[in-house]
């Protein structure tokens, strides 16, 4: 049996920190084999919710963070390594996706932006690095997002039912597997981003633990309908967004000009429904079969009254993916490990109908580390 190890490191729209994980892989059969979470500093955080939205001096605090993100990830690789009793010379490649800042696949010029410099993560922890995944796929035409669904299918796939993966972490977004047609996906929108926001800037907590804040409030009809009025969610697949173009400024204008006098549990249970209902309405919208089954995965899957709602509103049966015995938390960071995989076997990782893209395509870029 063949089996090599891969590590993969995700830091996502949630802005929480990073994620990695060793991914062996043994004959396409997939194992998580040891893991770090790394919260970053308010400090760290700040700055890139900063770098979110246009602002100023953006180049020259765009380059240290770039570099500090760097040093972080190989700060996250190096103590994986240890608790994984594994040395730098184990390691095929480490995928790394870096940190988004801006997403514009639709723009006149499309473009999409991660950083974290994969010459400082390579040079400090002596490994090959492969970064840069999502630029390849919007060279072709491509939204560049999602590019986890290709790793959902191979992880994930039943042959003789129709299953669902949803990762909910500061946007959500949905793969539709099924036995009879092509492998789909997108970005429904906000996951847990929002979310986040508002409980920090009311409760100074990172994020609703179960969800219980929202669960105290009441849904806010003329709030959740100005949210879905958002042009985003009549955009057909394929179709992918970010933080940037779900704002925590806009959030702002609508409480104040449309519901001045909300309360911001009220806010908070609003928001959450959104999250439920956008996940929902595009699974019931693609759903074909009454078996069909739900996996939830990312932060999003801890939070209690998200997964009841998403429960009583979604057509297939919803379960979270410890069912299939992954730990939620570890998805996109092992997708990202199998991507670095994908490249180093020279053999493609997006899937085009998925991302609108002219043809499947090798995805990232090679940074070699600096000992032979």
């Amino acid at each position: 049996m063949n089996h090599e190890l891969y590590i993969g490191i995700m830091s996502g729209t949630s802005v929480d920190g990073i994620d990695a994980v060793v991914l062996q892989i043994t004959d396409s059969q997939f194992s998580v084999l040891a893991s770090l979470s790394h919260a970053f500093t308010p400090t760290i955080k700040q700055k890139i919710l900063e770098l979110f939205e246009p602002s100023y001096n953006e180049i020259d605090r765009l380059g240290e963070l770039d570099k500090q993100l760097g040093l972080l990830y190989a700060q996250c690789v190096n103590q994986l390594l240890v608790k994984a009793k594994l040395k730098a010379a184990d390691i095929t490649a480490i995928g790394c996706h870096g940190q988004t800042l801006r997403h514009r696949p639709n723009n006149p010029h499309p473009f999409t932006l991660q950083i974290g410099d994969a010459s400082v993560l390579a040079n400090t922890t002596h490994i090959d690095v492969v970064s840069d995944f999502r630029k390849a796929d919007i060279a072709l035409g491509g939204q560049g997002a999602p590019l986890t669904p290709a790793f959902h299918h191979a992880a994930f796939h039943a042959n003789d039912h129709e299953r669902f993966i949803i990762n909910i972490g500061g946007i959500a977004n949905i793969t539709h597997l099924s036995p009879q047609h092509a492998i789909t996906g997108w970005d429904t929108g906000p996951g847990n981003g929002l979310m986040d926001y508002w409980i920090t800037k009311h409760r100074q907590k990172p994020y609703d633990h179960a969800g219980q804040w929202a669960s105290s409030g009441q849904v806010n009809r003329p709030l959740l309908d100005q949210l879905l009025g958002h042009p985003y969610f009549e955009k057909k697949p394929p179709k992918s967004t970010g933080k940037e173009e779900f704002t925590h400024s806009s959030l702002e204008r609508l409480t104040h000009s449309h519901c001045p006098s909300i309360k911001p549990a009220d806010v908070q249970a609003t928001l959450l429904e959104l999250t439920a209902r956008t996940i929902a309405t595009d699974i019931n919208h693609v759903s074909r079969s009454p078996s069909a089954e739900a996996f939830v995965c990312g932060g999003g899957a801890f939070n209690i009254q998200l997964i009841n709602r998403l429960k009583q509103l979604s057509r297939p049966t919803v379960y979270t993916i410890d069912a299939l015995g992954f730990n939620p938390m570890h998805i996109e960071a092992a997708a990202f490990a199998w991507l670095a995989h994908q490249f180093t076997r020279r053999q493609t990782g997006n899937l085009p109908s998925v991302t609108g893209a002219s043809k499947p395509a090798i995805l990232g870029v090679l940074t070699y580390h600096g000992q032979y």
